[in-house]
């Protein structure tokens, strides 16, 4: 069995759905699960009814949803010949979102996270569906799975976490039967259930993880990732036209380089492919000729010191300075309790003796933050900064690589530079501003075309 993880981009219109239709189609010997993103940017339409109902404006966001759902039918009604059926679907959907986004404008803030994620779950629960009728369709046996049905996670709304357990004994009840009888599976990503019952998401980009969830749970061969891109690139094509796509990365340089921003996997993805060893490979289902990237737990030598520059924007940095001699006994252990008890991961952290800088990219609890380290040290903070991160295995053993580096930027202020303890990467936070040039004049120093494609 393999899995097949299909984002948004490749299912936004009736072109994008018939031609994954048909790569399925082309594999279905392989007995493929399919995990479903929500088609096109139904997510983000679906966040801003979210806040439109939160804010007080139910008719705002029922006209947001209406217009949602006139768009996912012209995209999907040209490639089902059961338009009246997939009428039913949409307006039933809408229904139960429109009483969702009523709670929401008439509920506490409290609740939001919650309802949120039920608000949410449609975009995966349509696509799934929609998906199913359509290979069907195409005279294939193929068995709609509700995601929520097999997913168990945590009661931490709009980023839950799986509860192993009892997802894998669901998983070997419900999803493997299917491939063992030879049909296609096809499941929305993202969305599940509390161990209670209640509606849940992994977090924005967990269809991903849903994937690499099911691909472990199941003993996959492969994991697929179908993106819109010919792989893992060197940097982001946006920045820089000329990066190539890499044939192999390692899991460790995978992880870094999706914590680090990079665009093609969700910084989980590759956790439970790499307990089950499981190979993931990321493809263009717009290309699917091209080989595209193939993730493995170790990939032999390839002639580049780094692989690939990621880049995260949105940073905040954090400066804590103790205000005793010589940084007293226990200040870093206080100020990472400070972190932990708020539930606020760090990204990069640099130290001297009397001070340390520390990096986040979320700041919904930053007041607190704040607050809570001001009473045990000085404390500044500048945002609108951004991480940019370099990563290579062979990055450990190669000497000048900061140099190298150094030597690219003479215009741009690096303000903090930290390397991992795998040490396959090095970052750097610089202004959210110089991202771009900093990375073009980065992939200009350490690579070259003929280089990258012979990686």
């Amino acid at each position: 069995m393999i899995v097949m993880k299909f984002g948004g981009s490749s299912l936004a219109t009736s072109d994008a759905l018939t031609r994954v239709a048909g790569l399925i189609a082309a594999r279905v010997r392989r007995a493929p699960v399919v995990v479903v993103s929500a088609m096109g940017r139904t997510t983000d339409r679906l966040v801003d009814a979210v806040d439109l109902a939160a804010r007080g404006e139910p008719a705002a966001a029922r006209r947001r949803v209406a217009a949602l759902r006139d768009d996912l039918l012209a995209a999907a009604a040209p490639v089902l010949a059961d338009v009246a059926g997939l009428e039913g679907l949409l307006d039933a959907h809408c229904d139960e979102l429109d009483r969702a986004l009523a709670e929401l404008a008439a509920g506490d803030e409290r609740a939001r996270p919650r309802l949120t994620d039920a608000a949410l779950s449609h975009g995966e629960r349509i696509s799934s569906r929609v998906m199913t009728r359509l290979l069907r369709q195409h005279g294939l046996d193929a068995a709609y799975v509700d995601a929520r049905d097999v997913l168990v996670t945590d009661d931490r709304f709009t980023e839950a976490a799986p509860l192993f357990g009892p997802t894998n004994e669901r998983i070997g009840r419900l999803v493997r039967p299917h491939g063992a009888a030879g049909r296609v599976v096809v499941m929305g990503g993202f969305i599940a259930r509390t161990a209670d019952g209640r509606p849940s998401t992994l977090g924005r980009g967990g269809s991903d993880f849903s994937a690499s969830i099911v691909g472990a749970g199941i003993g996959a061969e492969e994991i697929q990732i179908w993106t819109d891109v010919d792989g893992v690139m060197t940097a982001d094509p946006s920045l820089v036209p000329d990066a190539q796509p890499l044939p192999r990365l390692s899991f460790a340089e995978a992880s870094e380089l999706a914590y680090f921003g990079g665009r093609v996997l969700h910084p989980r993805t590759v956790l439970p492919a790499v307990e089950g060893d499981i190979p993931v490979r990321v493809l263009n289902s717009r290309k699917p000729e091209v080989e595209g990237t193939l993730i493995v737990a170790a990939c032999p030598p390839s002639g580049l010191t780094v692989k690939s520059i990621a880049h995260k924007e949105g940073i905040t940095v954090i400066d804590v300075r103790s205000t005793r001699m010589l940084m007293a006994h226990g200040f870093l252990a206080a100020i990472f309790e400070v972190f932990d008890r708020l539930q606020t991961a760090v990204d990069v952290v640099s130290t001297s003796e009397v001070a340390v800088s520390l990096t986040i990219d979320r700041t919904d609890r930053l007041a607190d933050l704040l607050a809570a380290l001001r009473r045990i040290a000085e404390v500044r903070h500048t945002g609108g900064q951004a991480i940019v991160c370099l990563v290579g295995e062979a990055i450990r053993d190669t000497p000048g690589v900061a140099a190298t580096l150094f030597s690219a930027l003479p215009e741009i202020n690096v303000r903090m530079v930290s390397q991992g303890s795998a040490r396959n990467n090095v970052s750097l936070v610089i202004d959210e501003r110089d991202v771009p040039a900093a990375v073009r004049a980065l992939h200009a120093a350490f690579f070259d075309a003929p280089a990258a494609e012979s990686a």
